[in-house]
């Protein structure tokens, strides 16, 4: 049994779930998001009653089966879930942090650009479904509902010009450690 399966997602309010087969959609105050669930994975939604006496509507996902790979795709399927209910009620964020003399971004419509210290500007194309929010020249506020989408722009920025280990310039995350290492000794 899988202890991250077994738990229930809890459906907040304002958030409007929809099951069609295998396809869970998730409507909330932020936008509109769908996962195909895989096919050896059940979905419910129920209606409890908590403490207070009030209804709270929650998901529950369960393996169809007890082959192996239903045991591993299940807890899988209910992260993606919660994170679908997440991300349409209250969104994700990621922060990063730019480091270094002479190292800054500005947005310029759809597009980031990035003076990272190369002979050019880097410039990074915005998919939709990402909002990019600058605070000052060297922090970029990535949001958006999709968290999958939102960590892969953060890190593909990131990639453009990782911290290095010595004086630790470079795109870094807000709570990245990085390790520093000792320079040259005479």
């Amino acid at each position: 049994m899988s202890r991250i399966g077994n738990n229930p997602i809890t459906v907040p309010e304002g958030v409007e779930i929809s099951i069609e087969g295998q396809t869970v959609k998730a409507k909330g105050k932020l936008g509109e998001l769908s996962l195909n669930v895989h096919k050896n994975v059940s979905v419910a939604v129920e209606d409890v009653a908590n403490d207070d006496g009030k209804t709270e509507k929650i998901m529950r996902l369960a393996a169809k089966d007890d082959s192996p790979f239903s045991q591993q795709i299940w807890p899988t399927m209910r992260t993606l879930v919660n994170n679908t209910v997440l991300g349409v009620s209250e969104g994700f964020t990621k922060i990063l942090e730019i480091h270094g003399v002479g190292y800054r971004a500005n947005l310029q419509g759809q597009e980031l650009v990035l003076s990272l210290g190369f002979s050019h500007e880097v410039k990074h194309t915005l998919p939709a479904g990402v909002k990019v929010e600058m605070e000052g020249q060297t922090i970029i506020k990535i949001t958006g509902i999709d968290k999958q989408l939102v960590g892969q722009v953060a890190a593909d920025i990131r990639s453009y010009r990782p911290p290095e280990p010595y004086k630790g310039k470079g795109v870094r995350y807000r709570d990245e450690y990085i390790l520093r290492k000792e320079g040259k000794k005479k």
